[in-house]
């Protein structure tokens, strides 16, 4: 704001000093978590949820059992829980590492090569539609029984949200940047490496943060559905099912969701420290 002037005892008009510009309240997050604002909605939900669940093991003892069975399975014999929860972990993440190398060589070539673009993405779009499950015998038919029909099965599961995500990514480049790059004469590699890719890692953590949950449900759904699968949760949650124990099948799911929400909490992680930069997460913008 411009200062006005004042005057002094003669009457003679004197420069006010121009007022200070205001400072930016910096608001303290060392002890958010402290605040009823944070915790009360994520307690209150949970408590409710406990109650619910509480309610329906005692209305439908076939259908959910109570938590103390699922909590005593898990206290009882932890090591059967970690042991397949490793096996399912590696094969989430094997068959996601063979999705993201895949998808991204693939997008960067769609995006750079419209004739690919036209040729490939219409048979990616297919292949994401199709049910996955009905083709994992056939998968053991030609990999045999190890472990490379599940690592397949995710590794198709996860492809496709990578590839449209960085594939609209590359391409999202405003004009007036590429114009400018045009102008200094950058080569195409150039471009890729200090414009397109840059642009692309917003649309990369997105994608990510889908994937990398949806890794444990396809080796999961690998899991159960290919024959010969010896080991991991999924395996763990067909047997207990067959022999109707379903405080097994919780407990294993349960701890599913944690791998789940561990491995996102990861991503978000890794996608606040790499995109300090990007508008999505300017100061001041609330989540």
């Amino acid at each position: 704001m411009t200062a006005m002037p004042s005057t002094d005892a003669r009457g003679v008009e004197v420069a006010a000093a121009p007022a200070a510009s205001p400072r930016p309240v910096r608001r303290s997050t060392k002890r958010a978590w402290y605040r009823p604002a944070v915790w009360a909605p994520l307690t209150l939900m949970i408590v409710a949820l406990a109650l619910l669940w509480w309610w329906g093991s005692a209305e439908m003892p076939f259908l959910l059992p109570p938590l103390g069975d699922v909590a005593t399975a898990i206290v009882s014999n932890p090591i059967f829980y970690v042991t397949n929860a490793w096996v399912t972990l590696q094969e989430s993440l094997i068959g996601l590492a063979i999705a993201f190398v895949a998808s991204f060589i693939l997008a960067i070539a769609v995006s750079e090569v419209p004739v690919l673009r036209r040729a490939i993405m219409p048979i990616a779009v297919v292949l994401n539609v199709t049910p996955l499950v009905a083709i994992a015998p056939a998968l053991v038919v030609a990999f045999g029984f190890g472990p490379e029909p599940k690592l397949v099965v995710t590794a198709l599961i996860c492809f496709f949200p990578i590839l449209i995500n960085v594939s609209i990514g590359l391409r999202s480049v405003p004009a007036p940047v590429m114009q400018f790059y045009e102008t200094i004469r950058a080569s195409r590699l150039e471009m890729l490496w200090f414009v397109r890719i840059p642009s692309s890692l917003p649309f990369l953590f997105a994608a990510l943060k889908i994937v990398f949950p949806l890794s444990v449900v396809g080796a999961v759904v690998a899991e159960m559905f290919a024959p010969g699968a010896a080991e991991g949760l999924g395996t763990a949650i067909k047997l207990a099912s067959a022999n109707n124990k379903l405080a097994v099948v919780y407990a294993s799911i349960f701890v599913l969701a944690l791998m789940g929400s561990a491995l996102l909490a990861v991503v978000t992680a890794a996608e606040r420290r790499a995109l300090h930069w990007h508008e999505s997460h300017a100061p001041g913008r609330r989540g």
